[in-house]
Formats: C-alpha cells, structure tokens, sequence
C-alpha cells in the first residue's frame, strides 16, 4: 500500500469555531489569543483494488480557486476523478468541508466517482442537534448526490477496510483500518490526532467525553506497537506517517519518510 499525506496547512480557531491559516513565519500567536493551532491533513491511500481518501480536510482553495486537496492529490501522480473510496471519521468542519467543492457559486461533490463512508448516527446528530462544528449545507448536497453509505456500528466495508465506531471525540466517532498483505493501516482521527498524545496522558476539553479518548489513546497506542501498525495523525505537526514502538514501557515515534 502507498499512504500520502495531503498536507492541508496549518490553522488557528478560537471560540468561534472560524479556521483561519496560521503561518508560522509571519503570524504571531499573541495576536490570536484564546485559540488552538492545529495541521490537517487528509490521506490518501493506493490498495491493489481502490485509491482511498481518508476524511477531507476544511475543503478550502488555493490562490486559483482549485481545492488544496484536489490540487495535492494532483501532486502526488492521481486526480481527484480516480478516488473511488471516502471514509469519514466524523463529520466536524475541519474533517469534513472537503466534501464538496464551489463551482460558480454551487456547491457539488468533490469526488464524482467515489462512495462516502458515513457511520448514520453520526449524521443523525449533525442535523438533530445544531453545532458549529458541523455545516449541514455541506450534508446536503452530498445527500442529493446518492453517493453516500451509511455505517451502521462496526464492521467491514470490504477484505480490506473496516471501521470501529470509538466515541470519545463525537458520540459516534470511528477509526479505519486498511489491511492489505502483512501490512495494517491505522486511522485514529480525532481520538488519536498527534502522535505526542499516545504519550502523555490528558483530557482533552474539545472531546465530547475526554476520559475515555485518553482511555482509547492508551489502547490503540500498545495495539499499534504489538501490530506493528502503521499509524495516520489527522492533525499531527511532525510525523504523521510512522510507525509505533514500546520500549520498556514507553511509547516511541518512529517517522515513516
């Protein structure tokens, strides 16, 4: 399998739930007070069967008015046309705004030929129960497109996909694994978004139950170094490819380049 991170960039947001690109060399942080800086980055997975798009990023365009996610999917040797495959962890803006794309002032599906994973009862709580975290015009249009399939609990989309629904983050948050060979993918998403997080413990207040995704870190951190897995942080900084290792107790990085 090929796994490429399609680095998005990096962002503030503060209480109004607003991303706002954050560039290191320029920007201040004292001049965004009261905000979180975070990486997004989607990935793309090559199997032997589909090219995999793994959550969508903020979905927002370059300085030709084209996706940054189709415009990296480009840069690593495919189009945004040859993804058959969607999965979504949940539906939080900075995970799924690139969903669709604006073409002349209408919103339209980003990926024409793909089916989007979608785990139902996360769906159902974006539009129940009104959230800055989730935009439901995007919702919408992917609803109309007929391109959706909806997850009901765990199980398995194919031989080589299957998804666990892990709470903590979101009611109805899910992680993917991609098994292909001897080789497994792991995609922790929010539960597991930096890999410095599978080694301290915290609760984290953007959680919708902080102690049990640090409960989930401690887990998937051992079962990832027992697997030998390979491991996908949605918002990691530095090494968001890499590879889990236990050595007397403690949890090490090892970048995948």
């Amino acid at each position: 399998m090929k796994v490429v991170a399609l680095h998005e960039g990096s962002y503030s947001v503060d209480a109004s739930k607003k991303f706002i690109p954050f560039n290191p060399d320029i920007d201040k942080v004292s001049d965004r007070p009261a905000s979180l800086f975070i990486f997004i980055q989607p990935f793309l997975v090559k199997t032997s069967t589909d090219l995999i798009l793994i959550d969508t990023g903020l979905g927002y365009n370059n300085e030709k008015g084209e996706l940054i996610l189709h415009e990296n999917i480009k840069k690593a040797g495919y189009h945004p046309d040859d993804v058959t495959k969607v999965l979504m962890s949940h539906l939080h803006y900075d995970h799924s705004g690139g969903m669709v794309k604006d073409n002349k002032g209408k919103l339209e599906v980003s990926f024409p030929n793909a089916e989007y994973y979608i785990q139902r009862g996360e769906w159902e709580v974006a539009y129940s129960k009104p959230s800055s975290s989730y935009k439901t015009q995007i919702f919408d249009v992917l609803q109309r497109s007929g391109q959706v399939i909806f997850l009901e609990g765990d199980g398995q989309i194919n031989d080589q996909i299957s998804y666990e629904i892990t709470g903590g983050h979101t009611e109805f948050h899910q992680v993917y694994y991609i098994k292909e060979n001897s080789e497994t993918i792991f995609f922790g998403a929010d539960v597991v978004p930096e890999p410095e997080q599978l080694q301290r413990k915290f609760i984290a207040k953007y959680d919708l139950d902080g102690r049990k995704s640090m409960e989930l870190r401690e887990k998937f951190g051992v079962k990832a170094a027992e697997g030998n897995w390979t491991c996908l942080f949605y918002h990691a900084k530095a090494k968001s490819v890499s590879k889990v290792k236990l050595k007397d107790d403690a949890i090490l990085i090892e970048e995948i380049l």
